[in-house]
């Protein structure tokens, strides 16, 4: 017979209000993806590629700081989105280093450099990109 298998995820958290999980946005780490649901009635649930993160961003306000909530801003080259915002998650300094290492890892196991990804997010414009000098356009 087969086990009744549970869902193992290697981080998950809610949006908070007052540093309380008071909302029916829910985001979580699994199998070299982010997961990402949003709604009580209507509900909305999108998937992230870790290795299509560019970049990530952190920033904490005072009353972030207060609380021991933060925002992370992950840059993608991910066609749906571009920037996706884990907007007040506690502990966001530990959740933000796991997610880093977790797509550099990712881009090594199926062995994607950055310069490849750069190739499809449309930041190209105004880049000198044959090395001549001269800013290339893009058409």
């Amino acid at each position: 017979m087969a086990k009744n298998q549970k869902t193992e995820y290697l981080w998950k958290d809610r949006k908070r209000y007052l540093g309380l999980p008071l909302s029916f946005t829910k985001y979580a780490v699994k199998d070299q993806r982010l997961y990402y649901s949003k709604g009580l009635f209507n509900t909305t649930e999108e998937e992230l590629l870790l290795y299509r993160v560019l970049d990530i961003k952190l920033n904490r306000t005072f009353g972030d700081k207060l609380l021991g909530v933060g925002t992370i801003t992950l840059y993608t080259a991910d066609k749906t989105h571009p920037t996706l915002e884990l907007v007040r998650i506690k502990k966001p300094k530990i959740v933000r280093d796991l997610l880093s290492k977790m797509v550099e890892s990712e881009r090594v196991r199926i062995n994607i450099h950055g310069k490849e990804l750069y190739g499809v997010s449309n930041e190209l414009q105004g880049l000198d990109l044959d090395g001549d000098g001269i800013i290339d356009s893009i058409e």
